[in-house]
């Protein structure tokens, strides 16, 4: 089995730190779509970061974001909390496959990563930028912090285990922020 570091840094930018959560998911989507990589440590590795990257920015970015500039609103906010939503159903489907060698696995793969890209690309757009335009220097390190504590808490938690990702859709439905099971 492969072993697929997540790096723990604790200090930096937190746009930086974003973006390298989202180069990482990148890299580890490819691992997945590969047929010869150990799909499953793949899995499991994106998994733990992208829910506790995901749980991180709602609790200790977006809010503050939400305060400090003029272009992230309560809006951004809220979308940006739907999309997190969509990806962890997307990645419930994905753990919830039993293999990785089969059809299913990569269907659940695809539409993760068109989930995914989706959000990454509007993130750093109608987020990110604004963030690096209208916050300065020391809150950005200051969010940074905060950022990596919140996402380290949360990996520590196995975040991406099927039981809390099972968790976390249920409470998305609940709030309204996916639709009811029956509309899908």
């Amino acid at each position: 089995m492969t072993d697929y570091v997540i790096p723990r840094p604790v200090s930096g930018d937190v746009v930086d730190l974003i973006l390298e959560d989202h180069r990482l998911f990148e890299t580890l989507m490819r691992e997945m779509r590969d047929s010869t990589a150990d799909r499953e440590a793949a899995r499991e590795a994106f998994a733990h970061v992208l829910v506790a990257h995901g749980e991180a920015e709602e609790q200790n970015v977006y809010p503050r974001l939400e305060k400090k500039t003029e272009d992230v609103d309560a809006e951004e906010v809220h979308h940006g909390e739907e999309e997190h939503a969509q990806i962890n159903e997307a990645l419930l489907a994905l753990l919830e496959c039993r293999g990785t060698d089969t059809q299913k696995f990569d269907d659940a793969v695809e539409k993760m990563n068109e989930v995914l890209q989706h959000h990454l690309t509007e993130e750093e757009l109608t987020i990110l930028n604004p963030a690096r335009e209208e916050v300065g220097d020391t809150e950005r390190a200051t969010l940074g912090e905060a950022f990596l504590a919140a996402r380290s808490e949360h990996l520590d938690a196995r975040a991406g285990s099927l039981d809390n990702v099972r968790r976390l859709v249920k409470e998305a439905h609940d709030a309204g922020l996916l639709p009811a099971e029956e509309e899908e």
